[in-house]
């Protein structure tokens, strides 16, 4: 097993990138194993944060949408928004902590404003 290549933060040869980077540029990694990896340090003996690199020579063009992805993503967020309890559209992501839409969660603000 080989160990991968690790570079200090802001140090990274060119022709390395991480996903986000990669998608910036309308790239996909495409299934290439991870090629190197950043060390940002932290303080107080905590471990460092690490980003995985990939190579840009072999990253792969995004995948266009298809109009059946884009109805996929619109049902995806649709649920994301139905409140489960009132079934409404809230208009906005409902929050997992709270469950249900702020109507809902807090009903007994709703009625003192």
């Amino acid at each position: 097993m080989s160990t991968l290549p690790i570079f200090r933060w802001h140090l990274a040869p060119d022709g390395y990138a991480t996903r986000r980077q990669l998608r910036a540029r309308d790239l996909r990694p495409g299934g290439q194993d991870v090629a190197a990896q950043l060390e940002r340090p932290r303080r107080r003996g905590r471990p460092p944060l690490v980003a995985y690199l990939y190579r840009v020579d072999l990253a792969k063009p995004v995948r266009p949408m298809t109009p059946g992805r884009w109805r996929a993503h619109a049902a995806m967020m649709r649920a994301r928004r139905t409140c489960p309890e009132c079934e409404r559209d809230a208009g906005y992501v409902i929050p997992p902590t709270l469950g249900s839409c702020v109507t809902c969660a807090y009903p007994e603000e709703q009625r003192a404003a």
